[in-house]
C-alpha cells in the first residue's frame, strides 16, 4: 500500500464526523464507538479555549472513562480508577455479567465519556456546538442521555458511575478546575509588551517570561479576546496528579510564597547577565539562532531542500556538549536532520526525492505543527495522527506487534489510554518546569538585547556585553542611506535582522506574502499572526517537543514498529491554500516522515522557524518526552496485564485543611485547621491574587473576613513540602 496520508481535521457541527465513522460514510472501515467518542472530543477541543494543559488532561480523562468501562468487563485487564481510591476519590461499582460483552462495553463507555464531556465543556465558548454533538452521538448509538442512574449493575449505571468518579477526581487532582484552572499565586515579574510597538522598553528581567498586550487577542483555537493581557496558562500545572510519573522524582521549589512542583531536573536554560557572564553567551547564541532562522522563510531565495526520508530522519542521538549542540542546530538549519534512510523497509525500495523550496518547507512546517485556529492543540494533534495510523490498511492491530490481532474497540481503547497518559504527563512535566523557570520568549528577548547594542565588537560605541551578536547577512547595523534609517536618520546605528518581514506588510492574507528582508531588530516578529504572536506561557521547556516525543514513543511501542504504516507518513499542504496568515506555499509541499520519532523531531524544529523557542527549550523537552512516553506506555501495559502498580500512587496527605464555618458570613472569623504542624496559609481570590496571609501555629489560625468581599476564595496552606487547598465561600 501507499504512504500514510494525514489530512487536516476540521470541525463539523453535530455528530457528522462521529456518525460518518460509525456508518461508513467517510472512508470509514471498522471504526469503533471509542473512535467516535474520541472524534467528538477532538471536535469539542477545537471550539474551546486553546489550553494545551487542560486538553491533555481532558483527553486523558476521556480515555480513562473508555478504558475503565472496557476493562470492567475484561477477564484480565485492571481498570485505572474503577475499584481504587486515587486522590481520596473512591470509585467502586459492581457490574452485572453481560449477555453481550461488547454491547455492554460500548454502552458503559458511552455513558462514562458522555457524562465527563458534558461536565467539562458545559462552559466552553463552543458549547453551543459541542453539547448538541454529544447528545446527537448518544442518540445515534441508541442511548438515552436522561438515564442518569448509578444504582444497579447495568452498563449505563456503570458508565454513569465512572463518569461521576472522573468528575470528582478532577476536582481533587490539583488542576484548580473549580476556579477555571486559574493560577493560584503566580504573578509575572515583567510588565506587558505591546508587540505592535517597536522595542521592548519596559522589560525588567531578561530571563523571565513577559506577557503581551493586544487590542484583540486571538488564541490558537480562534477565540477572540478584545483588549487586555492574556495571562500565563498553567504555571502551577506541575502540582496536577500525573499518570505514571514517580512521586519519588518530585522536587518542590518556593518563589514569592508559591510552591512549584517539578518532575525531572534538567539543568535549566542559559541565563542572561548584564556583564556578559554566566550563561549570557549561550543565551545570545540561542535567541540569535531564532533570528537567523527567521531568514529561512522566503521561497524565492533559491534554496532547495530534499525533505524526503532519504535525507531527513533517523536521528539516533542528541548532542550532549555545548559545541555539539551548536553543530547540531547549524546542520539542522542547513537541512541536515539525521542521516536519512537507505530504503523504505515496507517496500524495500529507496525513498523518492522530495525537493522543495526551503521557504515553503519551513513555513508549512511552522504552520502545520503550530496547531493554529480550528486545531485540537498539540496533544490532540497526536490523537489525530494516531487515528490516521489506525486507519491504514497495512497496520496489523497487535499490541506491540505481538500476540493476537485486536478488534477495533480494544485497539482504540488501549492506544487512547496509553497516549492519553503520556500527553497528560508531558503537560505536568513541561508546565511544571515552565512555571518554575518562567523563561523568556524570543520576541521579548531579541527585542530587549538588540536595544542594548551589539556584543561582538568591544571597542565600538554601541558595544554592550549583553547585546545581540553581529553576524554578516544576519544581524548588522543600520547605516546612513539604509531604507531602515528613518526619515531623519533616527535609526542609524540601530541593529537590523535579515528575517521574515512581519504582518505589517500583509494587507490580504489570501493574496499577500511578507517575504524575507532586513527589518529593524526593534520590530522583529516571529512567524505568527499579529493577534497571537507567541503562546501565553513561558518557554522552557518546549511543550511541543515534550508532547511530541512522548507521543512518538507510545506509537512506536503500541504498533511494535518505529515506522509509519507503509514506511512513510505524509501531509499534503496544497499550493496557496494551506498557510493561514499569508499566501502560500508557492508550490504544493508534502511533509514526509519515515518514523514517529522523525515526525516529533520535525515538530521540535518547527518551533524555532516559527520564532517560538530557542534550542535551549527544545532539546530538554525531547529528552524528557522520551522518559515520559516510555513510562506511560509501560504503566498502561501493567494495567492491561491485570497488575496495578503502586509506585506511582503518591501517599495521601496525613492531614487535610479544614475551615469552620464555610460558607461564612462576611465579617465573621473562620478557623483554619491543619493537624498540629506549623506552616503558612494564603487566601487567594478568583484571579489568583493573594488577599491575605496567615501563620499556622500548631496547625491552626483564624482568618478575619471583614476585608473580604462576598465570593469564592482559595485557601492554600504550606507545611514543609506539602501543599493543601480548599475553597472558602464568603456570603452576605
Amino acid at each position: 500500500m501507499g504512504p500514510m496520508i494525514l489530512r487536516p481535521s476540521r470541525w463539523r457541527t453535530l455528530a457528522a464526523v462521529a456518525v460518518a465513522l460509525l456508518t461508513g460514510a467517510a472512508d470509514a472501515q471498522d471504526h469503533s464507538v471509542a473512535r467516535a467518542w474520541n472524534e467528538v472530543t477532538l471536535g469539542a477541543i477545537r471550539t474551546d479555549l486553546a489550553r494545551p494543559t487542560v486538553h491533555a488532561r481532558n483527553l486523558f480523562h476521556a480515555s480513562v472513562a473508555m478504558y475503565d468501562a472496557w476493562a470492567a468487563y475484561d477477564d484480565a485487564a485492571a481498570p485505572y480508577l474503577l475499584g481504587r481510591s486515587l486522590n481520596a476519590v473512591s470509585c467502586h461499582a459492581s457490574p452485572d455479567a453481560p449477555a453481550d460483552r461488547q454491547a455492554a462495553r460500548e454502552e458503559a463507555m458511552s455513558y462514562a465519556v458522555y457524562r465527563l464531556l458534558v461536565w467539562r465543556f458545559r462552559n466552553s465558548p463552543g458549547a453551543i456546538l459541542s453539547l448538541p454533538t454529544f447528545d446527537a452521538l448518544m442518540a445515534e448509538l441508541g442511548y438515552d442521555p436522561s438515564v442518569t442512574t448509578t444504582e444497579g449493575g447495568s452498563p449505563a449505571a456503570l458508565g454513569n458511575t465512572i463518569g461521576a468518579c472522573l468528575i470528582a477526581y478532577g476536582r481533587a487532582d490539583g488542576a484548580n478546575e473549580a476556579l477555571g484552572y486559574e493560577p493560584l499565586g503566580y504573578e509575572p515579574v515583567n510588565p506587558p509588551m505591546d508587540p505592535a510597538e517597536p522595542g521592548n522598553p519596559d522589560i525588567v528581567d531578561l530571563n523571565r517570561w513577559q506577557p503581551l498586550s493586544f487590542d484583540v487577542f486571538v488564541d490558537q483555537s480562534g477565540n477572540e479576546f478584545p483588549g487586555g493581557v492574556p495571562e500565563f496558562v498553567g504555571p502551577e500545572w506541575g502540582a496536577v496528579r500525573p499518570f505514571a510519573l514517580d512521586p519519588a522524582d518530585r522536587t518542590f521549589h518556593e518563589r514569592d510564597g508559591q510552591t512549584y512542583t517539578l518532575y525531572g531536573t534538567p539543568a535549566g536554560p542559559p541565563l542572561w547577565q548584564p556583564d556578559g557572564g554566566g550563561g549570557t553567551a549561550a543565551y545570545l547564541w540561542g535567541f540569535g539562532l531564532v533570528a537567523e532562522w527567521s531568514g529561512h522563510l522566503d521561497p524565492a531565495d533559491g534554496v532547495m531542500w530534499d525533505i524526503s526520508p532519504a535525507t531527513l530522519g533517523d536521528l539516533r542521538t542528541f548532542p550532549d556538549t555545548p559545541e555539539a549542540v551548536r553543530q547540531f542546530y547549524h546542520d539542522a538549519g542547513g537541512g541536515a536532520i539525521g542521516t536519512g534512510y537507505a530504503v523504505n523497509p515496507a517496500t524495500g525500495q529507496p525513498y523518492a526525492p522530495n525537493v522543495v523550496a526551503r521557504g515553503d518547507y519551513t513555513r508549512v512546517l511552522a504552520e502545520f505543527w503550530a496547531d493554529g485556529p480550528d486545531s485540537e492543540t498539540p496533544p490532540g494533534h497526536w490523537y489525530t495522527l494516531l487515528n490516521t495510523v489506525s486507519d491504514h490498511p497495512d497496520l496489523v492491530k497487535r499490541w506491540a506487534g505481538e500476540g493476537p490481532v485486536l478488534d477495533a474497540l480494544e485497539w482504540d481503547v488501549k492506544t487512547y489510554f496509553a497516549l492519553g497518559g503520556a500527553v497528560h504527563d508531558a503537560a505536568v512535566t513541561a508546565w511544571g518546569l515552565k512555571g518554575w523557570h518562567d523563561y523568556i520568549r524570543p520576541v521579548s528577548a531579541i527585542r530587549a538585547v538588540a536595544a542594548l547594542g551589539q556584543s561582538s565588537e568591544p571597542g565600538a560605541p554601541d558595544y554592550h556585553p549583553g547585546g545581540l551578536a553581529l553576524a554578516p547577512g544576519v544581524v548588522e547595523r543600520i547605516g546612513t542611506g539604509d531604507p531602515l534609517a528613518g526619515a531623519g536618520g533616527e535609526f542609524v546605528g540601530d541593529l537590523k535582522i535579515w528575517g521574515w518581514r512581519g504582518p505589517d506588510v500583509i494587507e490580504d492574507p489570501e493574496t499577500d506574502e511578507a517575504g524575507v528582508g532586513w527589518v529593524r531588530a526593534a520590530e522583529w516578529w516571529p512567524y505568527q499572526r499579529p493577534t497571537f504572536v507567541t503562546p501565553p506561557f513561558a518557554g522552557y521547556v518546549s511543550g511541543h517537543s515534550t508532547f511530541s516525543r512522548a507521543a512518538a514513543e507510545v506509537l512506536t511501542r503500541a504498533t511494535g514498529d518505529p515506522f509509519f504504516p507503509g514506511g512513510m507518513g505524509e501531509f499534503v499542504a496544497p499550493a496557496n491554500e494551506f498557510l493561514v496568515f499569508e499566501e502560500g506555499p508557492s508550490e504544493t509541499v508534502v511533509l514526509q516522515w519515515a518514523t514517529y520519532r522523525d515526525a516529533a523531531d520535525q515538530c521540535s524544529l518547527s518551533r524555532i522557524w516559527g520564532g517560538i523557542h530557542p534550542p535551549a527549550d527544545d532539546l530538554p523537552g525531547r529528552i524528557l518526552g522520551i522518559d515520559v512516553g516510555l513510562d506511560a506506555v509501560a504503566y498502561a501495559e501493567e494495567l492491561f496485564a491485570g497488575r496495578q502498580p503502586v509506585a506511582t500512587e503518591p501517599a495521601p496527605p496525613a492531614r487535610s485543611l479544614t475551615l469552620s464555618p464555610s460558607p461564612v458570613r462576611a465579617g465573621r472569623p473562620v478557623a483554619l485547621g491543619l493537624g498540629t504542624a506549623d506552616g503558612t496559609a494564603d487566601v487567594l481570590d478568583v484571579r489568583g491574587r493573594r488577599v491575605a496571609t496567615l501563620a499556622l501555629r500548631g496547625g491552626s489560625a483564624t482568618l478575619d473576613t471583614r476585608a473580604l468581599a462576598p465570593g469564592v476564595y482559595v485557601v492554600r496552606a504550606h507545611v514543609g513540602a506539602d501543599v493543601f487547598h480548599t475553597t472558602l465561600s464568603v456570603v452576605r
